[in-house]
């Protein structure tokens, strides 16, 4: 079952860099930005990662913690984080559970054998758990500005209306 916009994001507690775990729970009041992606050390993907962590000074004044997602170790995570100098932690999803949970697992066939790939989304959770936003099968190296713009117009406009 994948969740949608309005449902409450069950509880989890996931392994991330810096010897922490990622326990939604314990992140109430603050909005989530869960921001999934393939693979450590792709273009797409550094390029992605690369433009969230630029940008996370921008996403912190709206409240809003980030994390990256993918299915790689935890070793992996680190060695991405430390190369990319990232102001945020890294999620290791090796046991597919977030990427269960988000439905963005998607069965593709890859040199004759079927295989699930993971498809670059993003969620935003509310500072009470709900799913407030869901952008899915995004583009790399747009979906950080257009995410932004997004952001600032609802602010922009919660604050003015």
């Amino acid at each position: 079952m994948m969740l949608e916009v309005g449902q409450i994001v069950p509880d989890f507690v996931v392994p991330a860099t810096n010897n922490k775990n990622v326990h939604l729970r314990a992140l109430r009041g603050y909005k989530v930005l869960l921001y999934f992606y393939p693979k450590n050390h792709t273009p797409a993907c550094t390029i992605e990662t690369q433009n969230f962590g630029a940008n996370y000074q921008r996403f912190r004044s709206q409240g809003i913690l980030v994390f990256g997602v993918s299915r790689d170790d935890l070793s992996s995570q680190e060695q991405f984080k430390r190369d990319q100098s990232l102001p945020f932690e890294l999620i290791s999803d090796s046991n597919e559970a977030l990427c269960r949970m988000f439905g963005v697992l998607r069965e593709k066939e890859m040199f004759g054998r079927k295989i699930h790939s993971l498809v670059r989304s993003t969620f935003l959770i509310d500072e009470d758990g709900q799913l407030i936003r869901a952008w899915r099968d995004v583009d790399a190296r747009e979906h950080v500005h257009r995410l932004l713009d997004e952001l600032n117009a609802g602010y922009n406009s919660r604050r003015t209306g």
